[in-house]
């Protein structure tokens, strides 16, 4: 259970508590997965940028790269 707390970012008291409550305890990121959701996030905010570039270019061109900003977002969501 010890480990679980440290994981989770809570005291082995509080984690007992909330357990006990029956509420959410989620684990927190570690450094490597803040530092990947940081990257992703700045993929989509490039990509987002390109596919503003090709708007009025090449529309299909934007909507690919609009749709695989979409799913790196959708995908961000996911680990928060």
């Amino acid at each position: 259970m010890l480990i679980k707390a440290k994981k989770s970012g809570l005291t082995l008291s509080e984690y007992c508590r909330r357990s006990a409550f029956g509420l959410d305890i989620t684990e927190r990121l570690s450094d490597d997965q803040i530092a990947i959701y940081k990257t992703l996030l700045q993929f989509h905010n490039n990509f987002k940028w390109i596919g503003n570039m090709f708007r009025k270019k090449d529309p299909h061109l934007a909507s690919a790269v609009y749709k695989l900003a979409k799913e790196i977002k959708s995908h961000l969501q996911k680990i928060t």
